[in-house]
Parts: C-alpha cells; sequence; structure tokens
C-alpha cells in the first residue's frame, strides 16, 4: 500500500460553497488552527471533486451539523463487494473533534438492495488500525475492494443492513489521524450513520435502527460511540454496540506492546495524541536520531509501520517514557473508556490470548460496565488470540440481528 497522496488543490470546488453576509465567525480549519472569516451556510452537498481532492475540505467549514454532507461520490463495488447488488458511496460530512470544534471526515457508506433500504438498520461501522498514511483511509481501500474488513461489509449486504465506515479523523482527510483519541473517534463514527441517513435518494427510513461494531481499534471506536451517543446523539435509534478487541485501557494497552512485535501502535498513539492536544509537544521529547523514523510512521500503512518499530521500546524512541508523564498520562486516562455508562446492550468478545490488545483489560471493562448496570454479553475466546478472534464475526452478527429483530438481550453480569 503506497503511503503518499497527490495533493490536488481544487480552488473552484473549494469557494463552491456560498459565504453568507452574516458577519464574523470563529470557524474550525482541518489540519490547524482557527481563523476569523465570514460565516459560511451549509446548503447541503455541493459537487465532489475528482481523484484526491475529494479529500481536501473546504478551507472554512459550513456552519452546518455533525453529519451533514459537503460532498459525495458513488464508487462501483470491486473485489468481494463486485457483483452484489449494492451501492457504495465514499463521503467527506461534518464531525466534531475531541476538544468540541468542528472538522471534516471522510468515509464510505454502503447501501444495500434498494427494496430493502426502506427498513434497513444502519451501523456505524469503525474499521479496525490502518496506519496513519493518507494511502491507508478505509474509504480508499474499500473503494478498491482490497481494505482488511470488506468481507464484514459483504456480510451485510446479504442481511440487508447499510454500513456507515468513517475513516476516522485526518484518515485521508489533511492532518495527523487523531489514532486512539476516542473523543474524536467516536465522534466520527457517530456522523458516519448521520450522513447515511442524509446521503441524498438513499431511500433509508427516517428513523432507522443504529448499531455500531467494530474490531481492535474498531471495538474502541464502537465502544467510544456508544459511550457518547446518550449526549451526542441522542436523535437515533441506537439498539447495540458490538465492540471486539477493545483497546479499553490505553495505559495498559501501551505497556503490554512496548518493546513487542506491535509496539509501533505505541507510537502511532503518541502521535494521534499529539495531534488532538498540542499542548502535549511531543517533538520536545523525541531522540534526534529517531525522528526521521518517527515522521516517516505518519506516511506508512500497517503492513509498513509493524515491521518498522517492531521490537522497539519507549527509550528508543523518546527521552521520557510518556506513559508516566502526568499530563500525558492524564491524557491517556481520558481517552480510555469505562467512565460513561452505556445505555444500549453491548457485546464485547475477546481472545485469551491476545497479546497485541490486553486481555485482562478488555475484562476489566466488561466488569465495569456490569457494576454500571449495563446489559453486558462478554465473550472471551479461551484459544483466540488477536487476530483468531477478529473472525468471530458470526456471532457479533447474531448479536446484531437479535436486536434488530427486537430480541432482548440477556446479560452475562
Amino acid at each position: 500500500m503506497p503511503a503518499a497522496r497527490s495533493v490536488i488543490i481544487a480552488i473552484a470546488v473549494v469557494l463552491g460553497l456560498t459565504v453568507a453576509a452574516c458577519g464574523g465567525s470563529t470557524v474550525g480549519v482541518p489540519g490547524g488552527g482557527r481563523v476569523a472569516e465570514a460565516a459560511v451556510r451549509y446548503n447541503g452537498p455541493v459537487a465532489a471533486p475528482a481523484g484526491d481532492a475529494f479529500y481536501l475540505p473546504p478551507r472554512v467549514l459550513p456552519a452546518g451539523h455533525p453529519g451533514d454532507i459537503l460532498w459525495s461520490r458513488r464508487v462501483p463495488p470491486a473485489g468481494p463487494l463486485a457483483g452484489l447488488d449494492i451501492e457504495l458511496h465514499q463521503v467527506l460530512y461534518l464531525s466534531t473533534d475531541a476538544s468540541g470544534r468542528p472538522d471534516a471526515v471522510s468515509g464510505m457508506i454502503m447501501l444495500p438492495a434498494r427494496a430493502a433500504r426502506a427498513h434497513a438498520p444502519v451501523i456505524g461501522y469503525a474499521t479496525g488500525t490502518h496506519g496513519l498514511g493518507d494511502a491507508c483511509a478505509p474509504s480508499k481501500l474499500l473503494a478498491a475492494g482490497t481494505d482488511a474488513w470488506i468481507d464484514d461489509f459483504a456480510l451485510a449486504a446479504g442481511k440487508g443492513w447499510v454500513m456507515a465506515a468513517t475513516d476516522y479523523e485526518g484518515s485521508g482527510t489533511p492532518g495527523t489521524p487523531t489514532y486512539s483519541v476516542g473523543r474524536s473517534e467516536g465522534h466520527a463514527v457517530i456522523d458516519a450513520v448521520r450522513a447515511a441517513q442524509r446521503l441524498p435518494d438513499a431511500g433509508l427510513a427516517h428513523d432507522p435502527e443504529v448499531a455500531y461494531w467494530g474490531y481492535s481499534q474498531g471495538g474502541g471506536g464502537a465502544a467510544w460511540a456508544g459511550e457518547l451517543t446518550r449526549t451526542y446523539a441522542p436523535e437515533l435509534r441506537t439498539v447495540a454496540v458490538v465492540a471486539g478487541g477493545v483497546p479499553a485501557d490505553l495505559i495498559r494497552v501501551s505497556e503490554t506492546v512496548d518493546g513487542a512485535a506491535w509496539a509501533g501502535v505505541v507510537f502511532m498513539t503518541a502521535l494521534g495524541l499529539d495531534a488532538a492536544y498540542p499542548e502535549l509537544r511531543l517533538n520536545d521529547h523525541v531522540v534526534p536520531s529517531a525522528r526521521a523514523d518517527l515522521d516517516r510512521l505518519r506516511t506508512l500503512c500497517l503492513k509498513e509501520a509493524l515491521p518498522a518499530f517492531a521490537g522497539k521500546h519507549i527509550r528508543d524512541i523518546l527521552t521520557v517514557d510518556l506513559l508516566h508523564v502526568p499530563q500525558w498520562r492524564a491524557r491517556l486516562t481520558e481517552n480510555s473508556l469505562g467512565r460513561t455508562p452505556l445505555t444500549v446492550p453491548v457485546f464485547l468478545y475477546h481472545g485469551r490470548k491476545d497479546t497485541v490488545v490486553a486481555f485482562n483489560q478488555a475484562e476489566t471493562l466488561a466488569h465495569t460496565y456490569c457494576a454500571a448496570g449495563v446489559n453486558v454479553t462478554w465473550r472471551p475466546y479461551n484459544d483466540d488470540d488477536h487476530d483468531a478472534a477478529s473472525y468471530r464475526v458470526g456471532d457479533a452478527t447474531a448479536y446484531l440481528a437479535d436486536r434488530f429483530s427486537g430480541r432482548p438481550a440477556t446479560s452475562t453480569c
């Protein structure tokens, strides 16, 4: 997977959004800063620019609502999705970053056969780790038919479900992805669902049932969407969360993989938090000889990032152990799950032999939710490692199907 992305500036498209003469306002700018500009009114989607310019948001975002579509384009199904009676739409939509500021996020929406759409539930699908490079954006790989999670889409298509998958903040779009930043990821997942409901001529129900589903990074994203939905998206008829391989406690997960084969995700997390919270000043703590490697990590997809950092310890790349720096530790804790009980049933699953995302911290999350009165189905797989548990989609989709059918969930608490 090549990491480079062509940067094409579509000036005509950027200026194509209507500017309202209604005074000055502060507007979020993807990739950095906030500027005082004339307020920009959201007037609905505009024509999508061609090529990778699709992923370049307007310099000043319109004052719309989270989930509003800036533009979209239909792409032909490829790979395992080729020949299925579905539609695929890449979208660029409004969302909210970790600090509550507006941003623009890209994603992919899969619509099932038109006859099924009027009663189709919408799944906010959170993909697993792809890497920080723009070429790794799920919406690009799904369009190419090569995404690692594409079989889940084929399975959902057969069930007549809508899949609304986010790329997450900064993936594909300008800036470093806010990897592991829970509030940013949760917002992006929720707003992909809203975007699916607002896709022109989609033919969906006005108020469809909604669920969130993901594994690994996606398990975290789905769980964060579940924790946030009551306050961030109370209008959605959310009925379930399905989250596997969940990195619930970022400190414990990072300690587990420090110096191991998946050590790269520790540094991806550091870059992600630094992108979300500039006051952390990661660059102040980089070992000079490692600076080029860390900068390159921003451009890599997972299959290149893992071998590049395999066996590396935090001390090899950074001058301090950020896991024990109070300011960093506070942000890692803030972006760990379990402080807000879910208000819908949740299916949590994990392999006991997982050496990538520590099993014990996921089990703790299940116990924490149980203690808070959440309806939890906790499913540990005794012989599974991280990869093996990711294929337990039969149990995951059965749980979703039961919730969509109105069957009550039986808690294992």
